[in-house]
């Protein structure tokens, strides 16, 4: 019988993924400007899934990182479809807040169909390339490969996303540079942070004693169920 007990770090870090992924959602409707750059306030928190995602992804392997993807998308589906009933609610006439509740938790269907798409197409190919390149470098090297999958997990996610949010809404112009923007900024708060992406990766292995080497799995992202 396959071993599919997970820990207690591997559900901690799961739930911080989640909850990572609701937040940056709501903190989207908020949006600021950095010199002459727009930017959505998901950036704050939105890249800490992408750190997550390689720590688990190093530590557990893809199958289990694929394993809290699917959860988060579907989390994170779950929580958009209730806002969606609340905004569909009848407001009570005495109460004056019916038009900000819907502008933060009414999230256009065009919008966030790019926003679930682009997540689960980011996060899977992240969770392969830190997986891929492991293996290559047998160990080795995690910090190039903590940029590097956030590199290219970014640059998917915010290919699919921005075109598909603000084709025909944005100047193709200024659509590019806010998306390599954004791809650069996320992945310089990933260089930012990578001493303690490493500390905690290197700490959760030596506690729970685990060091996966995804050797002749199956990486087809559909097998949700196969935890190794």
């Amino acid at each position: 019988m396959k071993n599919t007990s997970v820990s207690s770090a591997f559900m901690l870090l799961g739930i911080l993924f989640c909850t990572c992924l609701i937040v940056s959602n709501l903190m989207a409707a908020k949006i600021f400007v950095v010199g002459n750059i727009t930017l959505s306030a998901a950036v704050l928190l939105f890249p800490v899934s992408y750190i997550l995602n390689d720590c688990i992804a190093e530590v557990w392997g893809y199958r289990k990182a694929r394993f809290i993807i699917w959860t988060g998308f579907a989390i994170n589906f779950l929580v958009m479809a209730v806002f969606q009933l609340a905004v569909l609610l009848p407001p009570s006439p005495h109460w004056e807040g019916a038009p900000h509740f819907d502008y933060i938790f009414g999230l256009a269907p065009r919008l966030a169909a790019a926003s679930f798409i682009a997540f689960l197409a980011g996060s899977l190919v992240n969770a392969y390339v830190m997986s891929r390149m492991k293996l290559a470098s047998k160990g080795r090297h995690f910090s190039l490969r903590a940029v590097v999958s956030t590199l290219l997990g970014e640059g998917v996610d915010s290919l699919i996303f921005f075109p598909c949010a603000y084709f025909g809404l944005l100047p193709m112009k200024e659509m590019l540079i806010v998306l390599v923007g954004e791809v650069l900024l996320k992945v310089m708060y990933e260089i930012a942070v990578l001493p303690l992406t490493r500390r905690v990766v290197n700490y959760v292995k030596c506690v729970e004693g685990v060091d996966v080497f995804d050797e002749n799995i199956s990486y087809n992202p559909l097998k949700i169920g196969d935890l190794g």
